[in-house]
């Protein structure tokens, strides 16, 4: 596939870019997928679970888009799959790294193998997945990466001690990265949700009730008080940052870290 011209179509902006999504499965994930495609992207899925992958894959308009299993701390695994959907769908120009895992316990009840997998989840698998489709944009000369932070990422947040540390990671990787590429064609940004109605604040909001015996009215709420607008955040949200950061006219938003969260970081 020629990605070079073949995305001028004015009601499909990001026609002939193929896009990878990780963390495809439900949630934030899935409504990128659905964001992009609506924009014309063709998508590969990737997460680790085949039939949720392909039950979002069969939700999205458009076709051509596919699934990729992979598990995002294998970086062989991962380059190998990045390798297939490219040569499947073309190569890789939008990358949006959103697959990610939270755990809430203090910290000196954190045991260092809880450690470790938060850090290589939300952390080296980013790295993971930017190694493995950098290279195509490069050679491209244009690509758009969008690292899925949180504001875990700007700010602390007691009990996530491991998961703040990976996001804060992800954040200097997106700052570090932007500066080596910033006159390769290439974009690098970090959206930062806040608290976000998905399937990953289900268990956060379960494991409030379980510790404190509070409702799970109650528990929502309490999550959603940070946000000065009351509220928690819509997975289509965040989708809708990601997507205007791979629109054309973004291309000098570069290196930052957009907080999706209604204010709560300012």
């Amino acid at each position: 596939m020629n990605t070079s011209n073949t995305h001028n179509t004015a009601d499909r902006p990001l026609a002939g870019r193929h896009a990878v999504v990780t963390g495809a499965n439900g949630g934030i994930g899935e409504a990128i997928c659905q964001a992009l495609a609506a924009q014309g992207a063709t998508i590969t899925l990737l997460g680790l679970e085949g039939p949720g992958l392909e039950a979002c894959c069969a939700r999205l308009p458009g076709e051509g888009h596919g699934v990729a299993v992979a598990d995002i701390t294998d970086h062989e695994t991962v380059t190998g799959v990045m390798r297939e959907a490219a040569a499947a769908r073309g190569p890789v120009a939008l990358l949006a790294n959103n697959a990610g895992v939270a755990r809430s316990a203090p910290l000196a009840k954190t045991s260092p193998a809880q450690w470790q997998m938060m850090i290589n989840v939300n952390l080296t698998g980013t790295f993971n997945c930017v190694h493995a489709a950098l290279p195509d944009m490069l050679e491209a000369g244009w690509g758009r990466i969008i690292n899925i932070a949180s504001t875990a990422g700007l700010l602390g947040y007691a009990y996530v001690a491991p998961y703040c540390a990976a996001k804060h990671g992800v954040v200097g990787l997106t700052r570090a990265l932007a500066l080596e590429v910033a006159q390769r064609g290439i974009t690098v940004n970090a959206v930062c949700p806040g608290y976000t109605d998905t399937p990953l604040l289900a268990g956060a909001v379960d494991n409030i009730v379980a510790k404190t015996g509070r409702s799970v009215e109650e528990a929502r709420a309490e999550l959603a008080a940070g946000n000065p607008q009351g509220r928690l955040v819509k997975p289509a949200e965040v989708a809708n940052a990601v997507t205007w950061l791979c629109l054309p006219g973004a291309d000098a938003i570069h290196g930052q870290s957009i907080a999706v969260a209604g204010g709560e970081v300012m």
